[in-house]
């Protein structure tokens, strides 16, 4: 009867440890995630510029992103008038972002296929982010790149 109650309270141990290594794993696990989840949160310097291409005059614009719990958005001019474009996308533990710019065309003589002013574009991104920098091309279309570097004013 001894030994029963011996193995009872030995299982009881091994359960308790076993509960409280997977609570420790499940929230230090969490807390690590985190952690990485906000490295490239903050202000970012953003620059994009498309040289001259197929017919389209080459521009450059320099505008503020900022990243908050992973996610990126930057935005250049005023929604709904010509000229304005937003950056979005989620940047990955691991630098790696796909991003995506919607826009207006700002004066067709940038545009390819001049395409009049107030006109809707969007183009993807594919970027990739380290502590104090990134950089980006863009994916269909004319050749552009972005390039990210943290505010010094965070």
């Amino acid at each position: 009867m001894r030994r029963a109650s011996q193995i009872r309270a030995s299982g009881q141990a091994v359960l308790w440890l076993t509960v409280g290594l997977a609570s420790f794993l499940v929230v230090g696990g969490g807390a690590r995630a985190d952690d990485a989840h906000g490295r490239f949160d903050g202000d970012w310097d953003t620059i994009l510029s498309c040289p001259n291409s197929n017919g389209a005059l080459g521009y450059s614009f320099k505008f503020l992103s900022t990243v908050k719990n992973g996610l990126l958005h930057g935005e250049k001019g005023r929604r709904d008038e010509a000229g304005w474009l937003q950056l979005d996308g989620k940047i990955l533990d691991d630098g790696s972002a796909d991003l995506y710019v919607d826009g207006l065309v700002g004066a067709a003589p940038y545009a390819v296929g001049q395409r009049p002013a107030g006109s809707k574009y969007g183009y993807h991104v594919t970027s990739k982010f380290t502590d104090q920098s990134g950089s980006g091309t863009r994916v269909e279309g004319r050749p552009c790149t972005v390039t990210f570097s943290r505010n010094a004013t965070r």
